[in-house]
């Protein structure tokens, strides 16, 4: 192996390893606000700090780093703007994405921290972290609970349009969305589809805050508070579960595909939507969830073998693998008395 091919293999692993300044930067950014301060145009740093009450050369490096990202644009010496990478950092841009990244930095990078305890005994490191598993410390801190609601509204709305247009979502009938957060997907669905109805059905807190009636979808739509370990809404003829069983374990995600099973007609369909690990040493964002959700929850994301299997075992004939325009993906199932 010649000495520079090791060089630059070198070179791409310190890379690599540096990629946690860019994040951390990533998350300070959106957690003070610098894109909406950067909404009307491009202001000096010392500008900024002031506003944000931070260190003037500090944060002009900070914004430098991210510039070199292309998420803000150095105009002029000390004088930054925003990218169209950097408007999706603004709070009321359509694609928003400021509350995930933000709140990233609060949990995700406090409970990577303790990721070797994931990775020496397999259990999630967030209860390590914050002396509580992640869903009783969401419903135990409103304030959390209610941003990690919003983050997963910001995935919903850059997902949905792709979802929407890779299935042939049907023209009638009655749609649950199991563990539907606030009902940004099922929303969508519906309006694709004016003559459905919808159930969204999540924990109580959860749906509490749901965006049914903001979207003028209250008469097509009941919204039902419960838990997905119990009851779930029956009689419906699609089921949805976008980006749920990725966060438990395969015990816990065949107890989940089952009562869903209990609640389907014969004829009714299941679709999961779920990153799909594809085979190979191919990049996608799916690989590295997949860790984090180890460390994170305990859980995992899923090869397509790995979906079959899980389905197959709670009762369910394996359809199609749909992929979309996003990082998801869609798997459609149906009872073996179906015909797909």
């Amino acid at each position: 192996m010649s000495s520079a091919l090791v060089q630059d293999s070198s070179l791409r692993l310190l890379a690599l390893g540096d990629g946690f300044i860019y994040a951390r930067a990533l998350h300070l950014a959106a957690e003070l606000g610098i894109a909406d301060l950067l909404a009307d145009g491009a202001r000096p740093a010392e500008e900024l700090s002031r506003l944000t009450a931070t260190d003037p050369g500090t944060l002009h490096s900070m914004l430098r780093a991210l510039a070199g990202c292309g998420v803000f644009a150095e105009r002029s010496p000390g004088c930054f703007a925003l990218t169209a990478v950097g408007e999706c950092l603004r709070s009321d841009h359509p694609r928003s994405v400021r509350t995930t990244i933000a709140q990233s930095g609060r949990i995700t990078a406090r409970a990577f921290q303790h990721a070797d305890h994931a990775l020496r005994t397999g259990d999630g490191a967030f209860a390590k972290a914050f002396g509580q598993p992640f869903w009783e410390f969401l419903r135990d801190n409103p304030e959390e609970g209610a941003a990690f609601d919003t983050a997963m509204q910001e995935h919903s709305r850059v997902e949905r349009g792709a979802i929407v247009d890779a299935y042939d979502f049907p023209d009638t009938g009655r749609i649950v969305d199991v563990g539907g957060g606030d009902g940004t997907l099922l929303s969508a669905v519906l309006q694709a589809r004016p003559k459905t109805t919808g159930v969204l059905f999540d924990l109580p807190h959860v749906v509490e805050r749901n965006c049914i009636g903001e979207m003028r979808l209250a008469e097509r739509c009941e919204v039902v508070g419960g838990d997905i370990f119990g009851d779930l809404p029956s009689g419906g003829d699609l089921y949805l579960m976008k980006s749920v069983l990725h966060g438990w374990t395969d015990p816990d995600v065949l107890t989940i595909l089952r009562g869903c099973r209990r609640a389907m007609k014969p004829d009714s369909r299941l679709l999961l939507i779920e990153r799909v690990i594809p085979p190979g040493d191919v990049p996608h964002t799916s690989k590295a969830f997949d860790f984090a959700m180890h460390v994170m929850a305990g859980g995992q994301e899923r090869t397509g073998d790995e979906y079959t299997r899980l389905l197959t075992e709670a009762g369910f004939t394996v359809g199609r693998f749909i992929a979309t325009g996003s990082v998801q993906s869609i798997v459609e199932a149906v009872l073996p008395s179906s015909q797909l």
